[in-house]
């Protein structure tokens, strides 16, 4: 029972390290498009800022260029979102709700059997 128990946890344990990888990913993807696609817009404003830096020039230049604004901003809450986590996990251990939902999805993988894309990931 004891040798179940710790390969289910193992199973555990691999699905959320997917799930951490999975929320790099979206946070570095979302830096390669939407960071870049901002970066780019904002390229005046940050020459007139790193010339001549004051809050005004930070404000109106976001202010004025609300897109690239959005983007930037998404990318940056992405970003401290998954750090928070990280930090959080690390120092507190993985929340109990989390790791029963964690416990959840991967009785559903075993259940769906080697129709689950993630089934290949989880057993090996």
């Amino acid at each position: 029972m004891s040798k179940l128990k710790s390969d289910f946890q193992h199973k555990v344990d691999k699905l959320y390290r997917l799930s951490v990888c999975g929320r790099w990913l979206v946070a570095i993807f979302s830096w390669l498009t939407l960071g870049v696609y901002a970066i780019w817009n904002l390229r005046a404003e940050i020459a007139l800022c790193l010339d001549y830096f004051t809050w005004a020039a930070v404000y109106y230049g976001l202010h004025f260029n609300f897109l690239p604004t959005l983007c930037l901003a998404f990318c940056i809450g992405t970003t401290v979102s998954v750090v928070f986590c990280q930090i959080r996990n690390l120092i507190l251990g993985l929340p109990e709700t989390e790791r029963r939902k964690l416990e959840r999805h991967v009785k559903k993988i075993m259940a769906k059997g080697t129709k689950h894309p993630l089934w290949k990931l989880i057993n090996n």
